[in-house]
């Protein structure tokens, strides 16, 4: 998950970022994004959608039933327009991605939680009391990865370890599978000063992970005392681009690396929450979501991948923008937005201007 890994429009609104304007370009969400639609209509909120290489289906998450009120995971044919629910129905889901080649969907899930039926019913009755509370984003330890074929069927667990394993992509070829987890801090013996910085904050002990397809030949890939997260690979699957919280767990920065966690280079510098990277398909940008210009104000900029020219703004509305990410083709885009009457996170699509893009950051 892309970010993935906020995803409802109140994202991140619990850190008081204080506004920082920086150099940054500005050439509005006309000059790239034209021929704007709503994409999710039906739901009560949706989000962070993938789509498969040949651009006939998109996986994304919804909560959709008054039965469970958290994200599920749907699988729509663009051609026909029928959406499948594939995962289980019961507990938390997040962060799901679409093969490639074969008919298979990855996602997390809490649903071998034996607590997970008793967490959904907190969560109902808590709503229906009208209790209000701070967005926060839930580090559940339940969190597996799963593969599931396109009927939801043929569920398996990838990964079978105690502790957040989620934020999980195929790599362009479905042989590699880069994804985020706090496991070590249940699996090793951590020092005082690390026992004390994850109870504090359980995502300051989330790493990027690589495995095998299959969840074999697990290898960590970053080392920080604070949150690596949201890895996706470059359309040539030789880099994988992420986001680094600091320290302070105020702001993030984009980054992107080698699949083996060498050559670890950081491409934005804008001392704000920027986070959600995606690769265009041509591999000569990226884009994110930033709230440079004020902390509950998350728009879309777009950078080299080198990190060498200004970020250029890409969005242009009050509100949340995230979760951006490219048809193969690069031709559109879609992202997660809450410019809706309601003010809940729905999937917007538009016909993107890669020429525009290519421009705006002086490439060629």
């Amino acid at each position: 998950m892309q970010t993935s890994f906020f995803t409802d429009s109140a994202v991140m609104s619990s850190f008081l970022l204080p506004l920082t304007f920086l150099a940054v370009s500005h050439a509005g969400a006309a000059d790239f994004i034209t021929g704007e639609q709503q994409l999710s209509v039906k739901e009560k909120r949706a989000g962070e959608a993938y789509y498969r290489q040949d651009m006939k289906w998109m996986v994304y998450q919804a909560e959709l039933s008054d039965d469970n009120p958290f994200y599920q995971i749907f699988l729509k044919n663009i051609a026909s327009g029928t959406v499948q629910q594939v995962s289980p129905g019961n507990g938390k889901t997040t962060c799901a991605w679409v093969h490639p080649a074969q008919e298979k969907v990855l996602f997390s899930s809490t649903h071998e939680d034996a607590g997970a039926k008793a967490k959904m019913d907190a969560e109902i009755e808590r709503r229906k009391s009208g209790e209000r509370q701070s967005y926060a984003w839930d580090y559940d330890e339940f969190y597996d990865i799963y593969e599931t074929d396109f009927t939801g069927g043929n569920i398996r667990n990838l990964t079978k370890t105690l502790g957040y394993d989620a934020e999980a992509s195929w790599s362009p070829d479905g042989k590699l599978i880069a994804f985020a987890s706090n496991r070590r801090a249940y699996t090793e013996e951590l020092s005082a000063e690390e026992a004390a910085l994850f109870k504090a904050n359980p995502s300051a002990m989330i790493d990027i992970y690589i495995m095998d397809a299959d969840g074999s030949s697990v290898k960590r890939l970053t080392h920080t005392k604070t949150y690596d997260g949201g890895p996706f690979f470059s359309p040539d699957g030789k880099r994988i681009v992420w986001r680094r919280f600091s320290e302070n767990g105020r702001d993030a920065e984009i980054f992107t690396m080698n699949i083996d966690g060498t050559d670890q280079k950081q491409i934005t510098r804008l001392n704000v929450m920027s986070w959600a990277p995606f690769y265009h398909p041509s591999g000569k940008y990226v884009i994110f979501a930033t709230n440079v210009h004020g902390h509950r104000n998350f728009e879309l900029y777009i950078v080299d991948i080198d990190g060498q020219k200004e970020p250029v703004r890409v969005t242009d509305k009050e509100g949340f923008d995230g979760l951006p990410v490219f048809t193969p083709d690069g031709n559109y885009l879609t992202w997660t937005s809450d410019r809706t009457l309601e003010k809940k996170g729905q999937l917007f699509h538009g016909k993107w201007d890669h020429q525009k893009a290519l421009e705006s950051l002086s490439l060629k």
